[in-house]
Parts: structure tokens; sequence; C-alpha cells
């Protein structure tokens, strides 16, 4: 089969539907990684924004007890009340710089009788890893917070948890155990109190601005795809030659390429090989 006509075969359109395959999945990839990266910007401009807000009253920031909005992670909220500390529950397995650990949420009663819920920081592992060592206490009677604004979180199917530990951060079941009005869509991460105790949990820090390398993995997925249709290119081309090589415009083509090729200048490597296989 000379000319072209072998590149409309079946086994040729079975090759460029897998290409055209792999393509696709290497560009779908490759938009994860840019959806990836632009999540991460999306977080990274939430930390620029609101980690260093001047702080706001709470009733300001979230006028209802079930209002939040996303855009106002990290914001910091202020509020004075009293701390339940008959009620405070220990949120399991969360590491801390990669040691085992766990989270200290106590619920602060505020003047209009509503309950916010202020993860006082975290603590490590006592004796077990079944529960925290000493707990600092939190301050008595009436104490002004300053807390940055997180979302709660979802429960997770399987997790449990006895006593007054939990396994997640689920507002509305913290709210269930308070059994007062809380807020339930946004908790807080203690910035400071007033008055401010002798020893406290291990404070949250101000997440570094790192976008990944979703970029950069993003553009070698889009450059696997393009190399995928080039390397099929390529062997269309090389069958062609193969298959035409007495063509006599394919063997003016190959003596043109043998001349090329023999133009090009020599490496030392390429010299000292021939030398070595001329003694051989």
């Amino acid at each position: 089969m000379t000319g072209w006509k072998f590149a409309f075969t079946r086994r040729w359109a079975g090759y460029l539907v897998l290409t055209i395959i792999f393509g696709a999945a290497c560009a779908g990839l490759g938009m994860w990684q840019f959806a990836r990266r632009n999540e991460a910007l999306v977080e990274i401009n939430k930390v620029d924004a609101n980690y260093d807000h001047t702080p706001v009253s709470l009733t300001e920031a979230l006028p209802t007890r079930d209002s939040f909005n996303e855009s106002q992670k990290w914001l910091p909220v202020t509020m004075t009340g009293t701390y339940l500390v008959a009620d405070e529950l220990i949120v399991r397995n969360r590491p801390l710089n990669v040691h085992p650990g766990f989270e200290v949420l106590t619920p602060l009663l505020l003047a209009d009788g509503t309950v916010f819920v202020v993860d006082r920081g975290w603590v490590p592992t006592g004796e077990t890893a079944e529960a925290p060592g000493p707990v600092p206490a939190a301050p008595a009677g009436e104490v002004t917070v300053i807390a940055r604004l997180k979302a709660g979180e979802p429960t997770l199917p399987g997790r449990t948890a006895s006593g007054n530990q939990i396994a997640t951060i689920h507002l509305a079941d913290v709210a269930d155990r308070v059994g007062a009005p809380t807020y339930t869509a946004a908790y807080g991460l203690m910035a400071s109190e007033d008055p401010a105790p002798a020893t406290r949990p291990a404070g949250v820090t101000r997440p570094v601005a790192d976008e990944g390398s979703h970029l950069s993995y993003a553009f070698q997925w889009m450059l696997f795809a393009l190399l995928g249709f080039t390397g099929l290119g390529w062997a269309v081309r090389q069958e062609f030659r193969s298959l035409n090589a007495d063509d006599p415009e394919e063997r003016t083509r190959a003596e043109e390429r043998a001349r090329r090729a023999a133009a090009k200048p020599r490496t030392d490597a390429e010299v000292e090989d021939d030398l070595i296989d001329s003694t051989h």
C-alpha cells in the first residue's frame, strides 16, 4: 500500500481514537490543575483581605446565628461573654505540624443569651493518643474575645466520639449539647482573650500564602496532550517513508536527509565512538 492510503485504514483510525482519548484526558487533568490553583488563590485572597482586618463586632459580621459567607473566612470579630466551661468539647484527630493532638472548643455565652463557639487552640496528646494532656483552663468571669471566623464542618460518616470528645466541628451538634441558641454557620479561632490567662492552648498562625505547583502541573498535562498528537504524526510519517521507500521522490528526500545528517557537526563523543569501533 503506497502513498497515504495506509493512514485511512482501521488500524490507524484506532491509533487516532486512542490519541484523542489520551489528549482529552491530559487536557481534563490540566483544567483540573487550573481549577485547583484558582481555589488556592481564592484562599490566599481571603487571608490577605481578612486576617489583619480591624476586628468588627460579632453581631455586625453575623447579623443572625445562621449567617456566614465564605468571603468572611479569617475575619476577626470581637465579643464579650462568659465561657461555659462545663460544656467545653475536645475535637479529635487534629494534627499540628505533623504532631497528633486535639482542638479545644469552649462555648461563649453572650449577654443576649446566645452562644458563640470559640476554638481556643490546640493541645497535644497526653499519655495515650486517646486523650489530650492537661488542657489550659479558660478565663473565669466576663471575658472579651477576638476570634477569626471559620465555617462549621460537616459530619463525617462512620466517625464517632464519646464523652466530651467530638469527631468534627459540626455546630448543630454542638448546639444540641449546649442546649442554648447557638451560632451554627461559623465559629471562631481565638486570637486573643482579655483578661488573658497565664497559659492557653496553642493558637492559630497565619496561613502561608502558597498556591502550590498546580500551574506547572497544568502546563505539563497540556504538553503531554500535544506530545501525543506529535507522536502520532511522527509515527504516520515514519510508516509513509517505509512503505514508499521505492518511490523516486521519497528516495530523493531520503538522500537529502542523509546528506544533511552527514553534514551536521559531529560531537566529540560520536568521534570517539567511531575510533573505538574502528579499533575493534
